[in-house]
């Protein structure tokens, strides 16, 4: 009888792990999009007459994008919805007019993956252990409402038991099973809205693999912000950034809040429907270069946001590669062709990256571990193949020792894993 299910909801993708014993497997999601065993956190809402006036046809992850691009216009769709969990300001949004709060969007998406997963997700297990990060994304994050929302989300699906668990705590685990001899490992994972990591004494003692945790830290910064970055330097010159309108006899600059909400993936997908978005339209009479604000209207009317997520994704991934690249996006037309180069876009992540090496510091000086009695540093997650990044940890351990892998599913995995032992209390985060 499965015992244990490993839920790595994540910024960008999410991930379920099922545990029976020492063996661990991936739940399969099977959708109008395919087959899958990661999905991505996302959710899309449709009318549909044959549901009723009042229901909703509702998708996940690649389905939901594949409706969002099929229906452009007549599908509201959400993404990155992880990062508002923390946030004491986010009290909920417009879907159709309904509103849903966080544990709304969060219960939504379970569903759809219990639905996806059919036969795969039964009702036999006992406990669900859900990964949460150090630190949550996001300016003056509460972990302890993050919690509240994420337990009041799970409540309706019947878990005996509901624990949390660090995220780095369970990539660490998960690594560990392939340890040859005891070791001191550091892992850091780079999720689409924070980067944690935690160091950790593994050990096998009669035969089983135990752990003494040494400490953790975190910053509510990753991937995400590196594409904002990409974003606020390449794009956003392009809407309007940095441009004029005229106020009476004044010359004022466009406010540069509407380029923060339009930069951010989690805002984007609600941006329509703020009023910054209604005052942005106001200025357009009003502005020296009107067709550069028109062009930003256009991309949020138009529901271009998912497709400029793709490309400025691939842009960041083509300069972990290469030392330039070129980016375009159609919907801009040949004005948005340029060469972007590697060394310019480490200067725009200069911010981040200060503040990813300081949490890293702090975890080391706190625990006061000096870099060589440390034997792995396992990275994991899609940020870590930024060269940036990756010469943090260059910069302090010998090469030999840094390795990287299961970028989608170590979480799930080892928190599945976690979730057999029952020393369970021993590896929990379950308090603010």
């Amino acid at each position: 009888m499965a015992k244990a299910l490993g839920f790595d909801f994540g910024t960008t993708n999410s991930v379920l792990a099922v545990a029976a014993g020492d063996t661990t497997h991936s739940m399969r999601f099977d959708s109008l999009a395919g087959s899958t065993d990661a999905m991505r956190t996302a959710l899309s809402f449709m009318k549909d007459a044959n549901l009723g006036a009042q229901a909703l046809k509702v998708e996940a992850g690649q389905a939901a994008i594949r409706a969002f691009i099929d229906n452009p216009g007549d599908c509201r769709f959400l993404q990155s919805i992880k990062t508002f969990a923390a946030s004491p300001l986010f009290q909920g949004t417009q879907v159709f007019a309904k509103r849903h709060t966080f544990e709304d969007l969060m219960r939504v998406f379970l569903t759809k993956l219990r639905d996806y997963a059919g036969d795969g997700w039964t009702d036999q297990y006992s406990r669900i252990v859900v990964g949460r990060p150090v630190h949550f994304a996001g300016s003056n994050p509460d972990p302890a409402l993050a919690l509240e929302r994420y337990g009041a989300a799970l409540a309706e699906f019947g878990f005996p038991e509901v624990h949390y668990v660090y995220e780095p705590v369970a990539a660490a685990f998960y690594f560990a099973q392939n340890l040859k001899q005891d070791a001191t490992v550091l892992v850091a994972d780079f999720g689409g809205g924070t980067t944690d990591y935690s160091l950790i004494r593994f050990e096998t003692k009669a035969g089983r693999l135990t752990a003494t945790p040494i400490g953790h830290s975190g910053v509510g910064i990753a991937g995400d912000h590196f594409d904002f970055r990409i974003i606020d330097n390449v794009v956003s010159p392009l809407i309007g950034k940095g441009s004029q309108f005229k106020s009476f006899d004044k010359l004022l600059e466009v406010p540069s809040n509407y380029y923060a909400n339009f930069g951010r993936w989690n805002q984007l997908s609600i941006f329509k429907t703020l009023k910054d978005f209604t005052d942005l339209k106001k200025l357009v009479r009003q502005s020296l270069e009107p067709e550069k604000l028109e062009a930003f209207i256009d991309l949020i009317e138009h529901d271009e946001g998912y497709p400029l997520y793709n490309a400025i994704s691939a842009t960041k991934m083509q300069l972990s590669k290469e030392d330039e690249t070129e980016f375009y996006f159609a919907p801009l037309g040949e004005m948005s062709r340029r060469t972007v180069r590697r060394s310019d876009f480490e200067g725009w992540i200069a911010p981040e990256i200060a503040r990813i090496e300081a949490a890293l510091d702090d975890v080391l000086q706190s625990t006061q571990t000096p870099p060589e009695t440390i034997d792995k540093v396992f990275l994991t997650g899609g940020t870590s193949f930024v060269p940036a990044v990756r010469s943090i940890f260059e910069r302090r351990f010998d090469a030999s020792r840094i390795e990287s892998g299961g970028e989608l599913l170590s979480i799930a995995h080892g928190l599945a894993l976690i979730g057999e032992h029952d020393d369970i209390a021993h590896w929990t985060a379950n308090a603010a």
